[in-house]
C-alpha cells in the first residue's frame, strides 16, 4: 500500500495535459512528437507524477495519428528517465478500464494480465538507469514504477482484480479509481464501500474520478473525510473536470481537507471539459501556505509550448476561442482578494457560501482568463468531457450537429432507464449513443446498441441501481439479467493460434495485444507499417 508522502503543509501536483487534457479538448488527436515537445519542460518544471498513457490514446495512436503506442510509452519513458544525476525519475500515471483494459469491452483473464505485464514493464524506470545503485526505490512506491489507475465505470470491484492483481504482480502501482456520481444510489456509504472492497482486493492507494465535473464542495468534504476517517493512511489523489464549474473550488477543499495529489492541467490544456488549471491551483496553494512540487517560473514556456501545439490542431479544436490566455506568476491585488474570500466561504461548508465561491472564482479568476462559461447543464446530463468532444465530433460528421441539445436531454433518462449507471467510459459512449439514437429515430428504444443491452442485462458488471422494468422488457427478450462477474462470459484466448492467424504482421509480442485489443485500427496500422519497410529498400535504391 502507498502511504501518505507529504506533510500537511504541502500538495503535490499531477499534470494531465498530455493525456486526459487534449482527450477531453482534442478528441486525443495529439501525436507523440506533439507531446514530446512538452514533456522535458513537464519533467523539468518538479512534477513527481504525470498522466501520460492510456484512457484513449492507444486507439487514438492506433486510429488517428498512425503511431505504435507502446513506442509512444517507451519515448515517454526514455525522456523521464533523462534526469540529473541524483534526482529520481518522474513516475508515469496510465488510466485502465479495468477489465476493459483501453478498449471497451470486457476481456479474457489471460489478455488482461499479458497486457499489464507489457504495459507495467514499458512504463517503469529501470532500477539503475545510469548504472548507479538506486538504494531507496521501492518498487510499489517509489517513483519511477507505472502507477495504473484503475477504474470502472459501474464501480463493480469484480470488473478490477484481475488489473490491480496483474499490476501489483509485475511490480507497477495500482491505484484504485472510485467512479464518482450523483443519484438517488449514490452516497457516500457507497463509494466507502466501493473502496474498502478495492483496497481489499489490492490496491495501493486510491483516487476520486470525478469525471463529469459533478463534485460538489460540500459533498467533497463528507467524501473526503469520510475516505480518510475509515483509510487514514492510504494516498488519496483528487481529479475532476471544470465543465460545470465546480471543479476549482472542490479542488481547493481537496487542499482544505488534506488530500495528497490533485490533478491539475496546463493553460491551453486545462480548463473547459478538462483539469483546473494549475496556475490558478498554485495561487490558492500560495494563499493556504501550502509547499507544491512544481516551480513556476517554468509555467511560461509550458504555456508556449502546449498553446503552439493546440494552435496545430485547429480542425479538431471546437473550443478554441476558450483556451484561455497565459497566467501570470503571481495575482495581482485584486484576484489575491478574491482568492481569500474564496477561501473564507469554502471554509464555511455551506452550500450557499460553498455556491458563492464558485461562483466567484469561475467569474472574477477563471472567465477573465478566456475560459469558457461553466455549462451547468451538464450538472444533469453528466456527460464527461471526452465523450462531449466525440459527440460534438461524431454529430458534426453527419451534419446533424443541430440534435446535440436534444441528445443531451436524452441522456440523463437513458441513464436513469439503464440503472444510473456513472457516465465513463465506456458506458458513457454506451448511453450517449443510446440516447442519440432515441433522438434521431424519433422513438425511444425504437433502435438498441448490442452495447447498451449489454449493460442493462449485466453483462458489463452489477448495475448501481434498478433497470426501469419497461426498458428492461423491450432489450431482453425474455431472458434474465446476468448476475456473474462479466470476464467470466469470455473465453481465454489462445495466443499462439492469434500468432498463427496473422502471420508476419505480428513482429512482437506488443503487436499481438495491440491486435486483441484493436483488431481492426492494429491491424491497419501493421499492415501500413509492412507496407513502408517494404518500400523503404525501394526508395534508397532510388536515392
Amino acid at each position: 500500500m502507498v502511504t501518505k508522502g507529504h506533510s500537511a503543509g504541502s500538495i503535490e501536483f499531477v499534470d494531465t495535459s498530455l493525456r486526459d487534457g487534449h482527450q477531453s479538448l482534442l478528441a486525443t488527436r495529439m501525436a507523440g512528437a506533439q507531446c514530446m515537445k512538452a514533456l522535458p519542460l513537464l519533467r523539468d518544471a518538479g512534477y513527481r507524477c504525470m498522466e501520460l498513457w492510456g484512457g484513449a490514446v492507444l486507439d487514438a495512436s492506433l486510429r488517428f495519428t498512425g503511431e505504435d503506442p507502446f513506442a509512444r510509452l517507451d519515448a515517454i519513458r526514455q525522456c523521464l528517465d533523462d534526469v540529473p544525476e541524483g534526482h529520481e525519475p518522474v513516475q508515469v500515471r496510465t488510466l485502465c478500464r479495468g477489465q476493459n483494459l483501453f478498449g471497451y469491452n470486457p476481456y479474457p483473464d489471460n489478455v488482461v494480465s499479458e497486457f499489464m505485464k507489457e504495459a507495467v514493464r514499458s512504463g517503469s524506470a529501470p532500477a539503475n538507469p545510469k548504472g548507479e545503485s538506486a538504494p531507496n526505490r521501492n518498487k510499489l512506491s517509489g517513483p519511477g514504477a507505472h502507477r495504473i489507475r484503475i477504474f470502472d465505470a459501474l464501480n463493480d470491484v469484480r470488473n478490477l482484480v484481475t488489473a490491480l492483481m496483474a499490476t501489483k504482480t509485475f511490480n507497477g502501482v495500482a491505484e484504485a479509481a472510485i467512479s464518482y456520481t450523483t443519484s438517488p444510489v449514490h452516497d457516500t456509504a457507497h463509494f466507502v464501500t466501493f473502496a474498502r472492497k478495492a483496497l481489499d482486493c489490492g490496491a495501493d492507494a486510491l483516487a476520486i474520478k470525478d469525471m463529469a465535473g459533478l463534485l460538489h464542495p460540500t459533498d467533497a468534504f463528507e467524501l473526503i473525510e469520510a475516505l480518510q476517517r475509515d483509510f487514514p493512511d492510504v494516498e488519496i489523489t483528487l481529479h475532476s473536470h471544470c465543465t460545470t464549474g465546480l471543479a476549482c473550488a472542490t479542488y481547493v477543499v481537496g487542499m482544505l481537507t488534506g488530500v495528497d495529489k490533485l490533478d491539475t492541467g496546463h493553460g491551453p490544456l486545462a480548463g473547459g471539459t478538462a483539469q483546473p488549471p494549475v496556475e490558478l491551483m498554485q495561487w490558492f496553494a500560495d494563499a493556504l501556505e501550502l509547499e507544491t512540487n512544481v516551480d513556476r517560473q517554468r509555467f511560461g514556456e509550458i504555456d508556449a509550448v502546449l498553446r503552439e501545439q493546440r494552435k496545430a490542431l485547429a480542425d479538431i479544436d471546437k473550443t478554441a476561442e476558450h483556451m484561455g490566455t497565459a497566467w501570470p506568476e503571481n495575482p495581482t491585488a485584486e484576484q489575491a482578494r478574491q482568492i481569500t474570500r474564496a477561501i473564507e466561504l469554502l471554509k464555511q461548508r455551506d452550500r450557499h457560501a460553498c455556491d458563492l465561491a464558485v461562483a466567484l472564482i469561475e467569474e472574477k479568476l477563471m472567465q477573465p482568463r478566456g475560459y469558457p462559461p461553466a455549462d451547468t447543464a451538464q450538472l444533469e446530463s453528466q456527460i464527461p468531457g471526452g465523450m462531449i468532444s466525440n459527440l460534438h465530433s461524431q454529430l458534426a460528421d453527419q451534419g446533424k450537429l443541430d440534435l446535440l441539445p436534444q441528445i443531451l436531454e436524452e441522456v440523463p433518462r437513458v441513464r436513469k432507464a439503464a440503472g444510473y449507471v456513472p457516465l465513463v467510459t465506456p458506458t458513457s459512449q454506451i448511453i450517449g449513443s443510446q440516447a442519440a439514437f432515441n433522438i434521431i429515430l424519433g422513438q425511444p428504444y425504437k433502435q438498441v446498441s448490442i452495447p447498451f443491452r449489454d449493460v442493462v442485462m449485466g453483462k458489463y458488471g452489477k448495475l448501481p441501481g434498478p433497470v426501469d422494468s419497461r426498458v428492461l422488457e423491450k432489450v431482453g427478450n425474455g431472458e434474465p439479467p446476468y448476475l456473474g462477474r462479466p470476464a467470466d462470459l469470455v473465453d481465454d484466448i489462445d495466443l499462439a493460434k492469434v500468432y498463427q492467424t496473422h502471420g508476419q504482421l505480428i513482429r512482437s509480442h506488443r503487436d499481438l495485444l495491440l491486435l486483441l485489443l484493436f483488431p481492426m485500427p492494429a491491424r491497419t496500422f501493421l499492415e501500413q507499417r509492412a507496407k513502408a519497410e517494404q518500400a523503404q529498400p525501394e526508395a534508397v535504391a532510388s536515392v
